[in-house]
Formats: C-alpha cells, structure tokens, sequence
C-alpha cells in the first residue's frame, strides 16, 4: 500500500466518523479473537472545549490483547512503551465528570518521541540525554515517530477503558513515514529480504547470551521473536541463526575489563553505563558492593508484566558461568516465558542491603507508573528476602 492510498484512506474514515460531546452512550466494543488491533474497532470523534479526539470503549481487561494487536501492524511493526502514567484511588473524588480517570496511561510508539537522527533531542520529561554516537547502521532506534494512544481506565466505571487516539499514524512531526517498510530511509540493499529484528527482540537476545544460555536455546527464542514480523520461512531461520552466531562472537571477544584493578574497572563502567544502572555502592571497608542494573527496555517489561503478576528472583542464576553473586528477577510474558528484568550483583545477603536495591528499584518503577505493583514473589532465599519485600511491597 502506498503512502498516498493510507493517507486517502485515513481522510475517507474521517469523513465518516460521527462526533460525539459524551461518553455517556459510547458502545463498548470487544473484537473477538485473541489479539485486536484499531482497525478492529470504530472510533468516534469525541468533542470537548479544547480539542476533538478519536476514541472507542473496550473492556479493560482487553488492554494487553489492544497492544500486542497495534505492536503487530504489518506495515509499521513497532513496540509501545509507557511516557506517563497516573492512578487514583477508588473513593477519592467526591465529584467527577463521567470520563474522569481511576488510571491513566500515554502509550507512546517506541520509535519516538524523540529522534536520534536530529542530534539526539531530550524532552523536558527526561532525566538524561540519549545516546547517539553508537547508533546501529539500520535505523531501528528512535526516530521521532509520533504515534501515541491514551489508555483511560475509567473512574465511574472501572472495567471499562477509554482509548483515546492522538495519532494513528507512524510519522515524524513533518508528516512523513519514519520507519517500518514505507520508510524510504529504512530500506537498503536487500532490507525487505532480511528479517526485522526490533530492539526489543535484540535486547532478548543479548541477554540470554550474557547468561550464558545454550545457543540453540537462544536461536529457538530469536526465531520465535522475528516470526512474529515474518512468519515461517526457511530462510528467516537461517539468517537468524547466523545473527544469533554472529552477535555471540561479538560477545564473546568483547570485554568488559576496563581497568587491571576489578573496583576501578567496576567504577568505570558503572560511571559510562548510568542510565542503565538504578543502583550502586561501591566497595568500602565496612560495606560490600552492590550493583543493580536494568536496562530501559527491562524496566518497560517490568512495568507490563509485572504488574499485579508474579516476580520472580533467582540468586544462583549465572553463577557458574560469571563467577560472581547474581541475583536475577523474572517476570512472565503473556506466553508465560520468563523476561530478566533486573540484574543485581553482590556478596551481600543481608537484609538492610537486600531492601536498599529493593526500594531504589521500586523507586525507578513508580516513577514512571505511580500505580504499579507486584501481585506476589516468588523467592529462593526465604530468610534473606521476606522481610525486604514485606517492607516495600
């Protein structure tokens, strides 16, 4: 479909689309099948003082199955990720209007909103610049993409959530396609023939190689990851396996020794690798080290599968492989697979410690959703992490 046709298309489905100034007798939609997607459901104008919004009504237990489905669109293949979040509680308005939010959640397309390509730009919202020196030779990073959705789950009626649109399309603030097929930029020399393989896949990928995991596990993960864009073919699973070879020859003759001495190379990378650690003490005379690390992408996982669901923290995974005390936490996808989502290195098991990198984790969560909240752990080192978890739950 051509860039022209899509913009025909989405000014016809304007056209038709009905305006509305209330909510109040808003049809709730619940497409059947596992997975949907927005052009599953049809949307109305919603009109307000201010501004005139596409939106829809579905049940909020249908939110996952909306966002895996609009993650899968053929033509922009993409991930949506969590700009901002707010919650809350039952019982603390006296007076509402019938839209009012209980949760309230701005999905953002994870090609956006900022744009590598423009110098790495910072919105006020965050807290560091983005890396832009290291940026892969595909475009697969951030691209200004503008696509976002509001995810309202609604105060006078919580199991019914309202999807408000602000953008539909994967364009940058110029108008134009910024990534998937139709990007002009993004196809190079046979890229329709290489299978796509999104950050967050990579991300998978590299992790489970870190750890250590047999490659024909990893292979097996990857492909089922890449299918999703490409479906089953003979030649995805061969290029994916040399990607798979490829990347843990990387791996493998990389180091990450930065300094002869361990604490001063220690030191070194925790200082270049901030945004990616959400806790750190250093080695003292009376006070062992601790390093928490979780990447943008585990903490967006984290916020997606672990809220209200199970956690899990191993402390023996990887030992024989790093040498080193690791403690690793778990949360379970939608296909029950287990996700790392937070890496935390230390010898020590104390539970004033143990709490320490626990509350500086939950911290880094609830920044981004105030709401969050695990459902339940499960834990191997009963004596160590109960109280810790009690105390920050």
């Amino acid at each position: 479909m051509s860039v022209i046709s899509m913009e025909m298309e989405e000014l016809v489905k304007l056209k038709k689309m009905d305006v509305i100034e209330s909510i109040d007798n808003l049809q709730v939609q619940d497409p059947p099948g596992e997975d949907f997607s927005s052009s599953d459901l049809d949307w109305v104008k919603l009109r307000s003082a201010e501004r005139c919004d596409d939106v829809a009504l579905i049940p909020y237990d249908r939110v996952d199955a909306f966002i895996i489905g609009e993650c899968s669109n053929v033509e922009c293949p993409t991930r949506f990720h969590i700009e901002r979040g707010r919650k809350r509680s039952k019982g603390s308005l006296k007076e509402y209007k019938n839209d009012e939010y209980l949760e309230y959640r701005l999905y953002w397309c994870s090609f956006g909103p900022e744009n590598y390509g423009e110098a790495g730009g910072t919105l006020p919202s965050r807290r560091y610049r983005l890396n832009t020196r290291n940026r892969a030779a595909r475009p697969q990073s951030m691209r200004g993409c503008t696509c976002n959705f509001v995810v309202k789950r609604l105060y006078a009626r919580p199991s019914l959530v309202l999807l408000i649109y602000n953008e539909r399309r994967h364009v940058n603030k110029a108008g134009f396609i910024c990534h998937g097929p139709l990007d002009k930029d993004a196809i190079g020399p046979g890229a329709k023939k290489i299978p796509y393989v999104c950050s967050e896949i990579q991300q998978q990928t590299m992790s489970m190689i870190y750890l250590g995991i047999p490659e024909e596990n990893v292979l097996e993960k990857h492909i089922e990851g890449i299918q999703r864009y490409c479906g089953s073919d003979p030649k995805v699973k061969t290029l994916a396996s040399q990607y798979v070879q490829k990347l843990g020859m990387i791996i493998k003759r990389s180091t990450h020794e930065l300094d002869l001495d361990d604490e001063a190379s220690i030191r070194l990378w925790a200082e270049r690798n901030k945004k990616s650690i959400f806790f750190y003490r250093d080695t003292s005379e009376n006070e062992p080290l601790i390093l928490g690390i979780q990447t943008e992408w585990q903490l967006q996982q984290m916020i997606r599968f672990g809220h209200r669901n199970i956690i899990a923290a191993d402390s023996t995974f990887g030992i024989k492989r790093l040498k080193y005390p690791l403690c690793t936490l778990l949360v379970f996808d939608s296909r029950e697979c287990a996700l790392p989502v937070a890496w935390i290195i230390t010898r020590s098991i104390d539970k004033p410690d143990v709490s320490i990198w626990m509350k500086s984790l939950l911290d880094r969560v609830h920044s981004v959703n105030s709401g969050w909240k695990a459902g339940g752990f499960l834990i191997d080192d009963a004596a160590a992490q109960i109280e810790p978890i009690r105390q920050n739950a």
